[in-house]
């Protein structure tokens, strides 16, 4: 691959700024109790705590250490990131128990698709603690000092959503002390890698932070698949170490990227997975025209004021802006198999009559989405402000939180197909068809016709109003509780606009249908509780119980549209809500050094949105008759079992199961017109389990250090999950269920420290090069997981 056409200006720049800044060496000391383990510049990157491994939240929300904070939450430090190579969101959250990723796009556009604890949480990402909704891939951690994992219901923290959890990207900031480390790194699959890190303080309570990045690397074990990308982001600091702090940040990040979407993937009675012979580096799409491009703007300011040691504020404001263009191919069609039939044992035919297209054996004829460009634009202001007071009413100490957040969000898609000709025509109208591909060997050029045709246009509008209040609730040096609570507005509509599609208008716009603008309106309450024993001083028993707010649209680009039957808009249901009860235990070890927590839970989904024919339902709106729960076990260890050994490990257990998936009248009339049950099964998922939803997952990283060697292994295991739960096809006839295979994935790392400056650190991924799949669609396509790598890192500090 060649380097980028915008890559070595601003980089280039970027790297004089950081390489030009005062150098001080930053002297190892022990680490009490910071919200962050902060990092030592003198060391290797490696997960290291001179001290006590006592942690903390970066939401000023939390009041307490993770150790007295009734909730499982697992945080993932840069320095963990780091040692394993771990550069994207999705790679991190990869190495995390009780989380899969979804295919498809989505109703916001191609990106990160994830399932957490069985459910979706595409819109639960946050950084800094404040809403980060659009949905694109998140493919750099250059800028993230670490991620939190909180899990369960979680509306009170995170605002609307939240059924499963939350993701929170915590950002790097300038802070006292001047340090620069650069790193360079190359390896297989045309890997290059540079960033530098510089942190300057003036000395009067002023520091600047620049950090910048450019990368670029092939997916390794596949044909076409890139990313490359670069990324600048500062951060300015005034009164650190005062009572009165201010500290402004900006990231720009931009991506050009050749976009995921995988190999032919069928498992039912007649395959049992990738389709027989295909290789996994097979290319479905057109190399030549398929992309993602994806700019990131984000300016945040954080005001703070310790009016006493008792009172203090918080104040965050912040601007963004996600631009995504993507352009498309889906692995979607006609596969017509040795014997003359498709992976459904069905006639390699599309489509019927005169436009019937008989698909030759050993051929694939491509349908569906391909020349499909999405060009979608994210915009979202919002302000949070939190004031924390710390106070006592006789014997009872409280530790307080209100707040207040304000936002608005915008979303704008136009989609367009760009196989077309001139005058807006399909040249590929049934019986004329795109080129048949060779299943086994696809030659993955475009030579057809393009000229980009809008077909779409969407905007939506998404504002919301929340006050918040948190209490700990410190009764003795035994008992405490946590409450909390939050109300919010949440106000939201989606227009789309009239397209004309017919030749020769080339995709006009006819302005938008205000009758069809889609509008909704909600007030949600949220709440928690839970109660903290402390049977000692290095340990907690607690009960919590919390709940989640889920209204219609959820996100500024979710699902609030209009019903196809009668016009009106499914905006008017009720929120949805879930609710989570967990009992858990949480201990420091070995002189506090190692942190282990084990916690049982309920997760439920005590009602969503499911279709309802009911004639008496004049509005054609959903009901809110479909259940969903999981149970589940979280167990984890972090920190350091000797000084030279660390351990960094998490298992998680879930036990799904669909309560209800129709609506009370299709329950009470299978086979009504609209239900598509039968009376053999009124509710055909009832009773099995949640599909994305793995039974058993665990993940490992350990690191020993032995004179200048520090030696590192890690093992992630992905239990099977199931990949649909009904047992009906459409025609009504019964049919089984089908689980993904089970897989492990193993990587090491060595590294070895010259001196206080120097450091060299080689990783390998995929150690045992394991094909496995991810991101699957059933009866579609799955995206194979990386093929083996390695990396080799020079890592100086200064």
């Amino acid at each position: 691959m060649t380097p980028s056409r915008f890559a070595v200006a601003p980089l280039a720049a970027a790297l004089a700024v950081a390489l030009s800044s005062p150098a001080l060496a930053v002297e190892a000391h022990p680490v009490e109790a910071p919200a962050l383990m902060q990092h030592d510049p003198t060391e290797l990157d490696k997960v290291k705590v001179e001290g006590k491994y006592i942690a903390k939240a970066s939401s000023p929300k939390y009041t307490e250490a993770l150790n007295d904070t009734p909730q499982t939450i697992t945080v993932v430090t840069k320095e963990t990131m780091d040692q394993q190579g771990l550069l994207s969101l999705r790679d991190v959250l990869s190495n995390l128990p009780g989380i899969t990723f979804g295919a498809g796009e989505g109703g916001g556009g191609y990106g990160d698709s994830i399932n957490l604890r069985g459910f979706s949480a595409n819109g639960d990402i946050t950084t800094d603690g404040v809403r980060d909704s659009a949905q694109y891939t998140r493919t750099d951690t250059f800028n993230l000092e670490s991620l939190e994992l909180v899990n369960g219901a979680n509306s009170v923290f995170s605002g609307a959503g939240s059924v499963g959890g939350n993701i929170n990207m915590v950002s790097k900031q300038a802070h006292l002390g001047s340090a620069t480390t650069t790193t360079a790194g190359a390896g297989t699959d045309s890997y290059g890698r540079i960033t530098a890190d510089s942190n300057t303080d003036f000395g009067n309570g002023t520091a600047l932070r620049v950090n910048a990045m450019a990368h670029q690397n092939d997916v390794p074990g596949r044909d076409h698949e890139s990313f490359e990308r670069w990324g600048l982001a500062t951060s300015l600091a005034f009164g650190l170490g005062s009572d009165t702090r201010l500290t402004v940040n900006y990231l720009h990040q931009e991506d050009d990227n050749v976009p995921q979407y995988g190999v032919p993937y069928y498992r039912n009675a007649y395959n049992d997975g990738p389709l027989p012979g295909v290789d996994s580096s097979n290319y479905y799409g057109y190399h030549n025209v398929d992309k993602q491009d994806i700019t990131v703007d984000m300016l945040t300011g954080i005001f703070e004021h310790d009016f006493n040691e008792q009172l203090s504020l918080r104040s965050l404001a912040r601007f963004q802006k996600v631009d995504q263009v993507s352009i498309v191919d889906a692995v979607q069609g006609t596969w017509c198999l040795s014997g003359n039939v498709t992976p459904t044992n069905a006639p390699c035919v599309s489509g019927n009559g005169a436009n019937a297209i008989t698909v030759p054996p050993g051929q694939y004829l491509p349908s569906g989405p391909r020349g499909y460009m999405r060009d979608t634009s994210n915009g979202i202001a919002i302000s949070q402000t939190d004031l924390t007071a710390r106070f006592a009413t006789g014997a009872v100490e409280h530790a307080l939180v209100a707040g207040v957040s304000f936002s608005r969000e915008t979303f704008d898609l136009d989609t367009s197909n760009l196989f077309r000709n001139a005058d807006g025509s399909n040249p590929f109208t049934a019986p004329n068809h795109l080129p048949f591909m060779d299943i086994f060997n696809p030659d993955s050029y475009y030579t057809g016709p393009i000229n980009r045709t809008l077909t779409g246009k969407t905007s939506g509008r998404l504002s919301n109003q929340a006050a918040y209040v948190f209490d700990t609730i410190k009764f003795n040096e035994q008992w405490m509780l946590n409450l909390g609570a939050r109300y919010e507005q949440n106000q939201g509509d989606t227009t789309p606009y009239t397209i004309s599609t017919a030749p020769g208008s080339i995709g006009a716009n006819l302005g938008k249908d205000t009758h069809a603008r889609a509008e909704s309106e909600d007030n949600l309450f949220s709440y928690r509780a839970g109660l903290v024993y402390k049977p000692a001083e290095n340990g907690t028993v607690y009960l919590s119980y919390a709940n989640s707010k889920t209204p219609s649209k959820a996100t500024v680009n979710g699902s609030c549209t209009l019903t196809s039957t009668t016009g009106t808009a499914n905006c008017s249901v009720e929120p949805e809500s879930a609710v989570n009860i967990e009992l858990g235990t949480k201990w420091q070890v070995l002189g506090d050094r190692l942190a282990l927590t084990a916690a049982v839970f309920r997760n439920e989904r005590e009602n969503y949105r499911v279709a309802d024919p009911d004639p008496a339902n004049l509005s054609g709106e959903q009901s809110l008759d479909g259940r969903a729960r999981v149970d589940g076990i979280a167990l984890g260890a972090a920190g350091q079992i000797t000084r030279a050994w660390s351990v960094f490990a998490n298992y998680t257990y879930l036990d799904s199961e669909v309560l209800s998936s129709v609506s009370d009248y299709c329950l009470s009339n299978p086979g009504a017109a609209g239900c598509g049950n039968s009376a053999q099964f009124p509710d055909p998922q009832r009773g099995n389990p949640l599909t994305n939803t793995p039974r058993h997952s665990a993940s490992l990283w350990t690191t020993y250090t032995l004179d200048q060697w520090t030696f590192g292994y890690g093992a992630t295991y992905q239990g099977e999950y199931y990949l649909n739960n009904s047992f009906l096809e459409r025609d009504g006839t019964p049919t089984a269920l089908y689980t993904t295979p089970e897989y492990w994935t193993h990587r090491a790392m060595v590294g070895y420290q010259f001196n206080r400056n120097l450091a060299l650190q080689l990783n390998v991924s995929n150690l045992l090069d394991k094909e496995y799949y991810l991101r699957i669609r059933n009866n579609g396509w799955a995206t194979p997981g990386e093929a083996r790598s390695a990396v080799l890192t020079a890592t100086y500090r200064f």
